[in-house]
């Protein structure tokens, strides 16, 4: 392998070169993985994707092949997370259930969604499958209705290869108005160029447009601002009110039960918390 290549910075220390700084070599180099050694932490990343789609690999190869695990609060379903240091900052992962949809029809799609809308975490990384890619794409699309602070990990590209299938990720990048990255997760294909895009949307330096409806549908749209300015002044904060009253229209269950309980506050609070510390051996989170 060659060198890395540097320059002398003024104070005569060494530093990489423009052109190897943005190079595989140097990102994978600047990969600290922490295992599950997360006592604190810059910046919390969820991973979601659909069940079968490398989600679990993605998760070992950035943080050391070991998973902290715990149950999420008063749920049977098992959580884990992990973290890693790149260049310099403290990434928590947080690996949500596998699941299709976020439309909170079983428990594991109501603990992932619950997660990334109230959570809020800094990046959303949704694992998906080159080789079915239609299917995975509608998670994609939800996801994006609910944060713009994401990038799409396009695994499994070695088997789309093994099909013939192609998949142009600079188009799908501009369609979607995130950062596309094409992975192999299996063999560290593509994982440099992933902690870059994390990193790059974590610090704010990513898309700023993403795709949406571009509109809703006349017949509910009086409704949805009227609905959407109720949750606001109810819940002055809450994140995404907007989506929260699309749900309530769509009939959730879920989010209805807690309108109806005054709950929407503590659930937005507990979800928040849950970047902090649902796992008993949980840190304080390092100051932003």
């Amino acid at each position: 392998m060659n060198p890395i290549a540097t320059t002398t910075t003024p104070g005569g220390g060494v530093a990489p070169s423009e052109a190897c700084a943005n190079c595989s070599v140097y990102r994978a180099a600047n990969l600290k993985k922490l295992g599950v050694n997360v006592d604190r932490w810059d910046f919390v990343v969820a991973l979601a994707g659909n069940p079968n789609t490398g989600k679990s690999t993605v998760f070992n190869a950035l943080t050391g092949l070991r998973q902290h695990t715990g149950n999420w609060p008063g749920k049977t379903v098992t959580r884990a997370e992990g973290g890693f240091d790149y260049e310099g900052k403290r990434y928590k992962l947080v690996d949500l259930p596998g699941t299709y949809s976020l439309l909170s029809t079983s428990l594991d799609e109501e603990l992932a969604r619950d997660f990334i809308l109230f959570g809020q975490p800094d990046v959303t990384i949704v694992v998906a499958d080159a080789t079915r890619l239609e299917r995975n794409l509608n998670l994609v699309l939800q996801v994006l209705e609910i944060t713009d602070r994401a990038v799409l990990c396009l695994n499994l590209m070695d088997e789309a290869k093994r099909h013939g299938l192609t998949v142009d990720a600079r188009q799908l990048a501009r369609d979607l108005g995130v950062p596309v990255v094409p992975t192999a997760a299996r063999y560290g294909e593509g994982l440099p160029e992933l902690l870059a895009a994390v990193a790059g949307v974590a610090m704010g330096r990513g898309p700023s447009r993403v795709y949406r409806l571009a509109e809703e549908p006349t017949a509910i749209k009086e409704a949805l601002n009227e609905l959407a300015g109720q949750i606001r002044a109810a819940y002055p904060g809450l994140p995404n009110a907007r989506w929260v009253a699309m749900r309530l229209l769509g009939g959730d269950d879920r989010i209805a039960e807690a309108l109806r309980r005054g709950e929407l506050a503590t659930l937005a609070e507990r979800a928040a918390g849950s970047t902090d510390g649902l796992l008993s051996e949980s840190k304080e989170p390092a100051a932003r």
